[in-house]
């Protein structure tokens, strides 16, 4: 995930355009991982680490201090392997990275102070890079005014140009999107500009 200093800037132009036309405020943070897994090597090391032993025990004439040292030697090299962030990443159920990158997003929200904007029409654009996540939370003052499928259209714009790398563009065309929606539903009314017009980066 490598961003350069323009990406940065056409986010951050696309936000202050995107706000010129409404009242909301929109936060756009993007994550390389949600979370970094960190017990699945221990969680699956011990797994085999704890089937190891049971074929030796029955097809060997093996004593049972070789087999304590080999299942400790399967625990350290299975440890060692599955920290390996691909393998890692690869190891976690999918609904497990889903339930940890919505975590994430809603807590993003909480952070960012999306919610304290004065018309409560904040909307938090979450992304996910290594969950293959991607979220839009709005705030009350405009989730109530806009139906899900308006918010899915700025997502399906954002996946679209991100399936080809195109990071910034992705997320530049989900805040148009987004400030479309804002726009007609919350209209300038001279509220400050309460949130940086900026990218996040987790």
């Amino acid at each position: 995930m490598e961003l350069t200093r323009e990406d940065h800037e056409a986010v951050s132009a696309a936000i202050h355009e995107a706000e010129k036309r409404t009242c909301g405020q929109i936060v756009c943070v993007l994550a390389h991982a949600s979370s970094d897994y960190a017990y699945v090597p221990i969680l699956w090391a011990s797994v085999l680490a704890l089937v190891a032993p049971w074929p030796l025990i029955y097809l060997t004439p093996w004593s049972i201090e070789r087999i304590y040292l080999i299942q400790l030697v399967v625990f350290i090299a299975a440890g060692l392997a599955f920290s390996l962030a691909p393998l890692r990443f690869a190891l976690v159920p999918r609904a497990v990275k889903r339930a940890r990158a919505h975590r994430a997003a809603l807590e993003q929200f909480v952070v960012r102070r999306v919610a304290h904007t004065k018309n409560r029409s904040g909307v938090l654009i979450f992304v996910s890079l290594a969950e293959r996540y991607a979220r839009i939370i709005a705030d009350d003052g405009i989730a109530a005014k806009v139906r899900g499928s308006e918010w899915q259209a700025a997502i399906d714009a954002l996946t679209g140009h991100m399936r080809d790398g195109r990071i910034a563009q992705g997320l530049a065309a989900a805040i148009e999107r987004c400030g479309a929606v804002l726009a007609a539903h919350a209209p300038p009314d001279g509220s400050p500009n309460d949130l940086p017009d900026r990218l996040y980066l987790m």
